[in-house]
């Protein structure tokens, strides 16, 4: 199929962009865009058109979930992290972003710890070169099965909703211990250890059948995102080696915006390097808390809001060892757990069965 560079097809308005520390920002109603969405809202704009924004650096690279380009419209602000494409006459702009939003840079971009696509290496990106009827019937197709992973998603999240509030019925309101269990802190039975950086000058490795490094972007509530594990060599594990996880260990963001997320590791990732945005919590003793319920606790609302009002918010939020190890933590009876437990298995069977890839493929 005959293809066209991104260069002979697009205005690229880079040139255009200007980036606002926090600090200088004056809040307003425009969005303030970077590499993966918005990350502010501001009080002028820039821009004031149909456009796709491509990652620079910073971006989703890899990645079979996280797209590295998307649509934006009206007027908004732009940084200098995300390339500014406007589509020349003949370009649908949702057949540019669709064709971008996950291509293969393998190869084109650079940097060891935080890649970047480069203007040079994004001019010569190819994408096929189709009639607008031809463009607007790929767009219609995809944007119809969006809309079905969209649904799909949201029946999800209904679900994760229902395991939640089955856990508030069941256990009540952590903070206030109102069902009367026996109440301690977590040091009690966890020892909390934290992860480690990838040392100076070292970089991910190319194979992926090297050691797993598991950062605060892989982990969700309840789940290690597989889409863009990143990983090391065997020089790097050599250096950062006493920070693996193990299968059954407790993860829970503490530095960055998703700070506050846990979840059990899985046994794939036994043996993996932990980042330093993250804690693993080992049990102490032998088995008095199930580790599904243990992550459910922390993602209560009740142990959200004590992360919430514990974190340091100046600059990037964080929450220190000290202050996980002081969070209450709430003992029932382990028959009472597995009750839990046995109700979360049947809602994951019915989150199997719901999922946008199982529906699609059906």
């Amino acid at each position: 199929m005959e293809m066209m560079y991104v260069e002979d097809c697009c205005e690229i308005l880079d040139s255009m962009r200007v980036p606002i520390t926090a600090s200088d920002r004056e809040e307003g109603e425009y969005p303030y865009y970077g590499a993966n969405g918005i990350q502010d809202y501001v009080a002028d704009y820039i821009f004031d058109d149909e456009l796709v924004l491509l990652a620079e650096d910073g971006g989703n690279f890899g990645s079979k979930e996280r797209p590295i380009a998307y649509r934006v419209s009206g007027k908004c602000w732009v940084n200098n992290h995300a390339h500014v494409l406007k589509p020349k006459v003949g370009l649908n702009v949702d057949y540019l972003c669709y064709s971008l939003m996950f291509y293969k840079v393998d190869g084109m971009i650079n940097g060891a710890t935080r890649q970047k696509l480069t203007q040079a290496a994004m001019c010569k990106m190819k994408i096929p070169l189709r009639t607008l009827e031809e463009q607007s019937h790929i767009v219609d197709e995809l944007n119809r099965i969006v809309k079905i992973k969209k649904l799909r998603q949201l029946e999800l999240e209904i679900l994760d909703n229902l395991i939640q509030a089955r856990f508030v019925e069941m256990f009540g309101d952590p903070k206030l211990n109102d069902k009367g269990w026996n109440a301690g802190i977590i040091s009690d039975y966890y020892e909390v250890k934290g992860g480690k950086r990838i040392p100076k000058g070292m970089g991910y490795a190319d194979d992926a059948t090297a050691h797993p490094y598991l950062r605060a972007t892989d982990m969700k509530n309840e789940t290690i995102l597989d889409d863009d594990i990143h990983y090391i060599d065997e020089e790097v594990y050599e250096h950062i080696k006493r920070y693996t996880v193990k299968s059954g260990d407790i993860y829970l963001t503490n530095v960055g915006v998703n700070l506050g997320m846990a979840g059990v590791i899985p046994e794939k990732y036994d043996g993996a390097n932990l980042t330093e945005n993250a804690v693993k919590l080992v049990p102490k003793t032998e088995k008095v808390i199930d580790g599904v319920f243990f992550a459910h606790y922390i993602n209560s609302p009740g142990i959200q809001d004590y992360i919430n009002e514990r974190k340091m918010s100046v600059g990037v939020p964080k929450l220190a060892i000290f202050r996980i190890e002081t969070m209450p933590l709430l003992l029932p009876p382990m028959d009472i757990q597995m009750q839990f437990i046995e109700f979360h298995k049947q809602v994951n069977k019915l989150k199997l069965a719901t999922s946008p890839q199982t529906t699609l493929a059906a």
